[in-house]
């Protein structure tokens, strides 16, 4: 069985060269094979016709792949908006404590106030 580009032998094997092949000199990086050079994302997704222009999926309607959207509570909304009414950036002992009094983890509650001082300079520049 053939291992595919990149596999832990096909690198051992393209480093030391194998038989019949020039081992490449003594520093430069191992060689792509070209069927790999070919078929990197941007070479498939310029001859997938079907997509539209754009980002992929995002572009197409379709969700990104990954974790699903988060939906706050209208209590865990109500307390994180009082924490934005006191201080718009949050320290770590506030972070845990809202992660803990909430159920939400400490990166949702580090990306909401992110999103939230956006919205908050959005709302200021369109008010000007």
């Amino acid at each position: 069985m053939e291992k595919g580009p990149f596999s832990v032998e096909w690198l051992a094997q393209s480093s030391r060269g194998s038989a019949g092949r020039e081992s490449p000199a003594v520093g430069s990086p191992p060689q792509t094979p070209p069927s790999v050079l070919a078929d990197t994302p941007r070479d498939r997704e310029a001859s997938d016709s079907s997509s539209s222009p754009g980002h992929g999926a995002e572009a197409a309607g379709g969700a990104v792949p990954g974790r699903p959207r988060t939906k706050f509570s209208a209590a865990q909304l109500q307390e994180l908006e009082r924490s934005f009414r006191e201080q718009r950036y949050i320290g770590a002992g506030e972070k845990r404590r809202l992660a803990a009094a909430l159920n939400l983890s400490q990166s949702q509650i580090k990306t909401w106030f992110q999103n939230r001082r956006m919205k908050f300079k959005r709302q200021t520049q369109d008010a000007r």
